[in-house]
């Protein structure tokens, strides 16, 4: 506790600015030991173990980094060669939102996505024409624009993601020819993904950031859940209105529409569940 204190009054005197902390004056504290231990001082400085508590002072802070997630918002230019991009870019007043995504095979994906205008459909014709994707079919109409189902090659942020082992946020809203990037990551993964920003945008933008603990409560998904709530959701069984009826959804999963509503309504409880028990949020 007393090297806690330390701490305090340091970050206290040296302020929380640029530059300032703790983790600067450990090599002030080192260069001044080293210069104390010629005298009869140094050899006092040594014996109360004062620079062994800096050292477990920094030990302990980043120990503790490695247990909070970052939360970051990023803006980054959609790559050339991918129709998002190119789509937005031609309509730079339309709206786009990705609202989830689900594995066709290795290499393509089908996910669902919100576009601004109408009627219902007319953007379909178009993006069909874009090499990358692969099938449009028009669900129908929300709000001011309609939901479109489209199955697309992947494009290299998804190839990240698995190798990071990372959930993708949804969902992502695109606009002339740029993407909002929700990102929650641990600092090392986070590190990845910026790497990824920099090499498809140079001048991308970290719009927001913040840390946060990790929250020991999150519901935990078996496979088999977790495959289900993918394919219900890429089947647009969550979707507003519902692209898919209980009783579809269970012929196209060849499973009993009882056995499927379980399941669905157990999941569903494990995320209100997350959603609705209180956690500290603090920075």
């Amino acid at each position: 506790m007393g090297g806690f204190h330390l701490y305090l009054r340091l970050r206290f005197h040296l302020g929380s600015g640029p530059g300032c902390g703790y983790l600067p004056l450990f090599g002030n504290v080192s260069a001044l030991n080293r210069s104390k231990r010629v005298s009869r001082a140094g050899s006092t400085a040594n014996r109360d173990g004062s620079s062994e508590r800096f050292r477990d002072l920094r030990i302990a802070d980043e120990g503790a980094s490695k247990d909070r997630l970052l939360l970051a918002t990023l803006r980054v230019r959609i790559p050339k060669g991918l129709w998002t991009g190119a789509f937005t870019n031609s309509h730079p007043s339309v709206v786009v939102e990705i609202l989830n995504r689900s594995d066709v095979s290795k290499d393509v994906s089908v996910s669902d996505y919100w576009i601004s205008g109408g009627p219902p459909g007319v953007w379909a014709r178009e993006i069909a024409t874009y090499s990358d994707v692969e099938k449009v079919d028009s669900l129908a109409e929300v709000g001011e624009g309609s939901l479109y189902r489209i199955t697309y090659r992947n494009p290299p942020i998804i190839y990240v993601y698995r190798q990071l082992g990372m959930p993708i946020q949804f969902p992502m809203r695109l606009q002339g020819g740029y993407i909002r990037w929700e990102v929650v990551a641990r600092k090392s993964e986070f590190q990845a993904v910026l790497k990824y920003a920099r090499s498809a945008d140079p001048d991308f933008q970290v719009v927001s950031i913040r840390r946060r603990p990790l929250r020991s409560h999150l519901p935990v998904l078996t496979d088999v859940q977790q495959q289900l709530l993918t394919e219900a959701m890429a089947a647009g069984y969550f979707a507003v209105p519902r692209g898919i009826t209980l009783t579809d959804l269970a012929r196209r999963l060849d499973r009993s529409k009882s056995a499927v509503s379980e399941a669905i309504a157990i999941i569903e409880k494990k995320l209100l569940e997350s959603a609705l028990r209180p956690t500290s949020l603090a920075p």
